[in-house]
């Protein structure tokens, strides 16, 4: 039987409970590292430059997270929800579902050949996919009630998020499957970061099938939202 601690695995614990409790980021982060290494007995000038070296290869990663936003931005001001909106109107067998099970197929494929870049919320969803996806429930319906569009925009969320999160778990140098590898190595356990990848496939498919069932239902829940909402609106009338 391996003999292991779990105790380095506090700086979790510290991180999920600062953000429950809505404390500075920064500072949930810093007390994690803190913790752990105070756990793993590390000396206090190693994990302070463990802490500065973090710092000065991550102090370029606010310019690549703007960048982005800010061109978006740009193209949104020009017009591209509406274009994109406009697009998916001349699609007459386009609807809410179909679109998000397409894009749920794109996601994760592409996040299983490490392409995670490639969607998004601020760079995908927010200023493409959900606009496409209020404008395809529109055409069929000729009406867009607040709560449908804020389901379809959750939806859409959701969507980008499964197929992100089992898609990636796929790729063999996916941090969280070199993460995995170390962890085993050091226990004990020889493995290799493709055997480990390779098991994320069925839950990949799993994921797909189930998120997929729900997509395909999701007009049909839709439209039963609707006609609810349209019952209530005449009783009131």
């Amino acid at each position: 039987m391996i003999d292991f601690s779990l105790w380095p695995l506090l700086g979790i614990a510290v991180v999920m409970l600062g953000f429950l409790l809505k404390f500075n980021p920064v500072l949930v982060v810093t007390v994690a590292a803190f913790a752990t290494g105070m756990v793993v007995k590390m000396p206090v000038l190693t994990w302070l430059e463990s802490l500065g070296t973090a710092f000065l290869k991550t102090r370029s990663l606010p310019l690549i997270l703007l960048l982005p936003l800010a061109v978006v931005g740009l193209l949104e001001r020009h017009g591209l929800r509406e274009k994109a909106q406009s697009w998916i109107q001349q699609i007459k067998a386009a609807t809410t579902g179909r679109l998000l099970l397409v894009y749920l197929a794109l996601r994760e494929s592409s996040a299983a050949a490490g392409l995670t870049s490639l969607g998004g919320h601020p760079q995908m969803v927010r200023p493409l996919l959900s606009p496409m996806a209020e404008a395809a429930f529109e055409q069929k319906h000729q009406s867009l009630p607040d709560k449908i569009k804020y389901q379809i925009r959750a939806m859409s969320a959701a969507t980008d998020n499964i197929g992100l999160f089992f898609g990636e778990d796929i790729f063999v140098a996916f941090g969280a499957i070199i993460l995995m590898h170390t962890f085993l190595r050091e226990s004990g356990i020889e493995t290799e970061p493709l055997h480990i990848a390779l098991w994320g496939i069925p839950t990949a498919i799993a994921a797909f099938l189930i998120h997929g069932t729900r997509l395909v239902r999701f007009d049909a829940y839709l439209a039963r939202q609707l006609q609810q909402q349209l019952t209530r609106e005449q009783r009131h009338d």
